[in-house]
């Protein structure tokens, strides 16, 4: 029985099927829920940031930044709420875009800029896609047992 003061909401998350994957020495692994939102902003911001660091330490490879690209799709479909979970696929390829902005040629002013958008989202298409199907396919299984889950006890 919970103490008086600790909410029923604690005292459900304090059980061993709640404690999440432990690290080395006891000490919790995080494990966030992000919203729809939130999630859209840690995986834009985490592609901008990656395609900057690509920028300064390997010279824009765009295939560096494509294999960057795939740990923010897991991690993005992993963090998002039950709730939202399908808002992941949906937001990766923005974040790719956006991160891209760093790393893509430019020839000179706004239109290189672009062309250079567009053409490094065309050759790395394939990253894109792969990483959206990764995510896609987490998504899709998070879904299935949550809803499993759910048609067992209610």
């Amino acid at each position: 029985m919970p103490r008086a003061g600790r909410s029923a909401r604690q005292a459900r998350g304090s059980g061993p099927a709640r404690e999440g994957l432990s690290g080395p020495a006891g000490r919790r692994l995080p494990n966030p829920r992000l919203t729809g939102l939130g999630s859209g902003l840690f995986c834009v911001v985490a592609m901008f940031l990656l395609g900057c660091l690509d920028q300064l330490l390997f010279g824009a490879s765009l295939t560096v930044y494509g294999v960057l690209f795939l740990p923010v799709c897991v991690l993005t479909a992993l963090w998002v709420r039950v709730g939202d979970v399908l808002t992941a696929p949906v937001v990766l390829p923005i974040a790719f875009a956006v991160g891209l902005l760093p790393v893509a040629e430019s020839g000179g002013g706004l239109l290189g800029r672009l062309m250079g958008l567009v053409t490094g989202l065309a050759t790395q298409a394939g990253w894109l896609y792969g990483g959206t199907l990764a995510a896609g396919a987490l998504v899709l299984a998070r879904r299935v047992l949550w809803v499993r889950t759910r048609r067992r006890h209610g």
